[in-house]
């Protein structure tokens, strides 16, 4: 159930020439600069001279710097690279009055990762993005998105300890992305993305997903873009029910299998619009404009070009930032390349036209 994909044309640019529009945006995470490591670690010495405001400040000069990046890059909306944010369930769960942390369990080789539990229902008390939101809205001049963990992540990726199961656990957490999604509305936020990478390793769970966006949306005004982030996956275990799910745009990461995947959202026709990983986040190899253009058009077999957005294929934050940037760049070259090859009618679109 396709909500308004229309709402797209709010970001493009009055300034933008070309007949056909291409929105570039990126997921979410990007390189932190690298004095913000040393920041953050002065901020916890306690024999430094460093306080809560310093490291505030801090926060807001790497958001600023990441923000204006991505405008440098040539995208149409912009992240701040979630500078403030480190870990994607962890960041939250710190915020969700019910979580609480008992130390990190390893998660593969030497890697652990500080895994939350739920020990009691879960409550909203207070915003969780909004400063973020304002802040970057603030410095930014091209329109910000909003990425949030989606609901059936923070359960799935959570001890829990207080409910009979994940469903019910993921349905009370929507409730309150609910919420936060209305402050952020309220703030001027008109692009939000809700991010759920659990899906893809448990795809026989998209009716979870799926009601937990129908909550997530309630009362949200069709003009606010919601987008729906899932990682690569066996995408065929959860296609064609996406079409059922309220979202305005689904993200998917297909680059780094060479599109052989791009095939299932063709039948039946695909309803959301679609935004299209077109750079590989796992390769630090930065493609060349004429390969992201072709990219570009794997896109063009499943939507027309007034529904295709393009994007990395999911946060590039463990690229090299050098290598992030040119990525993004030649991304959003390429975007302006094909918008001109479609209006010189020399690019063929296999998409269902509407």
């Amino acid at each position: 159930m396709v909500r308004n994909p229309s709402n797209r044309t709010q970001f493009r640019p009055d300034d933008h020439d070309a007949e056909h529009f291409l929105l570039t945006t990126v997921v979410g995470s990007y390189p932190k600069p690298t004095w913000l490591s040393t920041v953050k670690e002065l901020s916890e010495d306690s024999g430094a001279a460093f306080d809560d405001a310093a490291l505030a400040e801090a926060y807001d000069d790497a958001a600023r710097v990441i923000t204006h990046e991505h405008e440098r890059a040539g995208l149409d909306t912009v992240v701040d690279g979630e500078m403030r944010r480190e870990e994607m369930v962890e960041y939250f769960a710190h915020r969700i009055p019910g979580y609480e942390f008992n130390g990190p369990v390893k998660v593969w080789g030497h890697n652990y990762f500080d895994k939350p539990s739920v020990v009691s229902e879960v409550d909203y008390d207070e915003p969780w993005l909004l400063d973020e939101f304002e802040f970057t809205a603030s410095v930014a001049r091209k329109p910000v998105k909003v990425p949030i963990t989606g609901p059936y992540t923070l359960a799935r990726w959570s001890f829990n300890e207080a409910y009979d199961d994940t469903e019910s656990l993921a349905y009370d957490l929507a409730d309150l992305v609910n919420e936060e999604v209305k402050g952020l509305v309220d703030a001027g936020a008109r692009y939000v993305q809700i991010d759920e990478p659990a899906l893809a390793t448990t795809p026989d769970d998209h009716h979870i997903v799926g009601e937990s966006m129908e909550r997530i949306v309630d009362g949200i005004s069709e003009n606010v873009r919601i987008c729906l982030h899932v990682c690569y996956g066996d995408y065929s275990r959860i296609y064609p029910e996406i079409n059922d799910f309220p979202i305005d745009e689904f993200d998917v990461e297909l680059c780094n299998d060479g599109y052989e995947q791009i095939d299932v959202f063709r039948n039946p026709e695909f309803e959301p619009d679609l935004a299209l990983g077109v750079v590989d986040v796992h390769d630090a190899e930065v493609e060349s404009v004429a390969e992201i253009k072709r990219n570009i058009q794997q896109g063009l077999k499943v939507v027309s070009p007034d529904r295709l957005t393009v994007s990395p294929d999911c946060g590039v934050k463990l690229l090299p930032r050098e290598v992030a940037y040119q990525k993004i760049a030649n991304m959003a070259q390429a975007a302006r390349e094909v918008e001109a090859e479609l209006d010189a009618g020399e690019i063929e679109v296999a998409a269902p036209q509407r």
